[in-house]
């Protein structure tokens, strides 16, 4: 039995459909035309952290360790976790990291994480902390105290600089997203992100990806 492929099933069905129409000799509909398929994943809560904090947390010199590679080039679900104090003194426990280590301190919540750990969090872009709510991390080495960056993340599609010419967008743009399927949804705010680094990929939370029933299998387009 051949192993398992790690590639998208996105990806798969849009070079089968690029493949299709150009043996058929047929115009492309706009997903099969597009220069890259459109990936839609659920990011689940997840702290991001300076090399500072994870020192505190972790120890003097102590470096993240890649447990899983995500979908954007070089960016990695951590083997470690900590556990996040709200202001209840209710805790999440093995909240993951996200790797590698940033210049800034955040926390990513859905909505109904939120509630239970009494924070009221406002719908922020990733790195726009300004004005937010801290909280309290602790790791096996000891505390890490935030005084700002717990949010809940705004909904936001990842874009190389191609697909936003093939989109007809810029970085910081909204656009909105249809999530077809059994319980169809369609996001009015979804904002773009454009990097020469990126893969054409959405992330919604996972309060977001329940309401909407997404599934891997699902069809997902963007809409200007």
């Amino acid at each position: 039995m051949p192993p398992k492929s790690n590639t998208p099933r996105a990806v798969v069905e849009h070079v089968v459909r690029e493949q299709v129409y150009r043996s058929m000799g047929l115009t492309p509909p706009a997903s099969a035309a597009a220069p890259n398929a459109f990936v839609v994943n659920v990011s689940a809560r997840h702290c991001h952290l300076s090399p500072a904090a994870v020192e505190a947390l972790f120890g003097p010199g102590y470096e993240l360790t890649p447990m899983k590679w995500l979908y954007q080039e070089g960016q990695y679900a951590a083997k470690e976790t900590v556990t996040l104090v709200g202001p209840r003194s209710r805790v999440i426990s093995n909240l993951r990291i996200l790797g590698p280590c940033r210049d800034f301190d955040q926390v990513e919540l859905a909505y109904t994480d939120a509630i239970a750990l009494g924070f009221n969090i406002p719908m922020r872009a990733s790195g726009d902390t300004a004005g937010t709510p801290g909280c309290m991390l602790m790791g096996p080495h000891g505390f890490f105290e935030m005084n700002e960056g717990v949010i809940r993340a705004m909904p936001h599609v990842h874009m190389h600089p191609d697909d936003a010419a093939f989109y007809g967008v810029e970085h910081k743009d909204i656009m909105k997203m249809k999530v077809h399927g059994d319980c169809p949804v369609t996001f009015d705010n979804i904002l773009v992100r454009v990097d020469e680094s990126f893969k054409l990929e959405a992330h919604i939370d996972t309060d977001e990806g329940n309401a909407c029933g997404l599934k891997p299998d699902t069809f997902c387009e963007l809409i200007k």
